[in-house]
């Protein structure tokens, strides 16, 4: 008896799905020469099992899998859990004709280059990313990236940041005052008082956002002159803050100045991004608050070379910036580090080219930070700021199948952090793998 088409298709359907849950179920045997789990000493000699997107068991010795299972050999590399980037633009890449997109990228164009980002980014060893704003594609990334629709790291994404009027995050700032008319509001994330400021956390909640970033300074690429003076008040602030934990979501302040950053900690984000003029009286309430800290040095490297050796490449108002801010970050981070504040890893890729990440933990270290503390900012930190620290962030049995392995040893060579070779993110292998 031949089935109808519409039977034909549905029995097409469950078994693609069965085809799909069979592929979860996979189990691998990574045979480890070297494993830093985070969470307990280093090992030599591991095996590593996986079963579907969790990790089985950790046994020691290079075990035998048994039939039908994936073997891996990393017997000459070292194996940790996958990277966490707290600090990326996956809609954006600087270049050039940035300060022109907007007049000529439709969501379309952003949608399908910002796929491109994600899977280099994923590819770099960052199996988990922390989006701080664009124009709210990075929701549909998300979704998409979850879905299985495209290749990409976990991301978790403020999807529009908040910002004063001509602010930080106000795009409109040096174009033509009639070509935005009405000019942007609370739901495009310009909020001004309190009352904007609630709807405009309520909109981006509303809209999928896993949580609110705000811009409590000025700052280095946006067209507007100022890139340290505060921007919100106390009371815009504080509203921000209490609407979000209503909410069940936390805030990150972008912030440059310190008196910006003293109103973002006093009302209570969870983290200060960048952090360039942090004086001591910040630390020191950052560390009574418990603040994270998320420097992005290499964001500021990279402002800086290009505002010095690229001619053209920024406009005046913005080379002026990257030239004061993008050095001092180096200082800064050296000096919160040895004051004990909370470190997680955070680059700001899209201000330098997607994929480079990893360029962070060797700038981290000359700021002063040792490896194993580096690598606990890039893990456990970094997992511990995104509540995922049950999840992710270490090699541990029922955590999630996140593993990077790279060629040396990280704990003498910060820059074998460079030379990432194996990406394993859900069970599923990004780079590397074969018998």
């Amino acid at each position: 008896m031949r089935l109808p088409a519409y039977s034909r298709f549905a029995l097409l359907i469950v078994s693609l799905f069965a085809l799909s849950k069979t592929a979860i179920s996979q189990t691998t045997y990574l045979h480890c020469g070297r494993i830093l789990p985070i969470e307990g000493d280093p090992q030599t000699t591991v095996t590593i099992i996986v079963e579907g997107n969790k990790i089985a068991r950790i046994e020691k010795g290079y075990s035998v899998a048994p039939k039908g299972a994936e073997v891996v050999d990393l017997k000459d590399k070292t194996v940790l859990p996958g990277l966490i980037d707290c600090h990326v633009h996956l809609e954006f890449e600087q270049n050039p004709a940035s300060y022109s997109e907007r007049f000529t990228l439709n969501d379309a164009d952003i949608a399908f280059r910002a796929a491109v980002f994600a899977r280099r980014t994923l590819r770099a060893g960052f199996t988990t990313v922390r989006d701080l704003g664009g124009r709210g594609i990075n929701i549909s990334l998300r979704n998409a990236v979850n879905a299985g629709w495209t290749e990409g790291p976990r991301i978790f994404t403020a999807g529009r940041l908040l910002s004063i009027t001509g602010g930080h995050g106000d795009a409109t700032t040096g174009a033509r005052w009639d070509l935005f008319d009405p000019p942007p509001g609370a739901e495009d994330g310009i909020a001004d008082g309190p009352d904007a400021c609630r709807t405009a956390v309520r909109t981006q909640v509303k809209r999928g956002a896993d949580f609110i970033k705000v811009c409590a300074t000025g700052g280095v690429l946006s067209l507007a002159r100022d890139g340290r003076l505060p921007h919100f008040a106390e009371d815009e602030l504080e509203t921000i803050v209490k609407t979000a934990r209503d909410l069940g979501v936390d805030v990150a302040a972008h912030a440059h100045g310190d008196e910006g950053m003293r109103r973002a900690v006093e009302a209570g984000v969870v983290s200060i991004e960048h952090g360039t003029f942090m004086s001591d009286t910040t630390m020191d309430l950052m560390i009574k608050h418990g603040t994270w800290y998320v420097p992005t040095l290499t964001a500021g490297y990279a402002v800086s070379d290009s505002a010095k050796y690229a001619k053209g490449f920024f406009p005046e108002v913005v080379r002026v910036k990257a030239l004061e801010i993008g050095p001092k970050i180096h200082d800064t981070v050296a000096r919160a580090y040895k004051k004990g504040v909370k470190i997680a890893f955070g680059t700001d890729a899209g201000v330098y080219p997607h994929g480079k990440n990893n360029l962070e933990f060797v700038y981290m270290s000359e700021a002063g930070m040792t490896n194993t503390d580096i690598l606990q900012a890039a893990t456990m930190n970094a997992a511990t700021l995104l509540h995922m620290q049950d999840k992710i962030g270490s090699l541990k049995p029922g955590k999630l199948a996140d593993l990077v392995a790279v060629e040396g040893n990280p704990l003498d060579d910060i820059k074998s952090m460079l030379r990432v070779v194996f990406v394993m993110k859900d069970g599923k292998v990004a780079v590397g793998g074969g018998q």
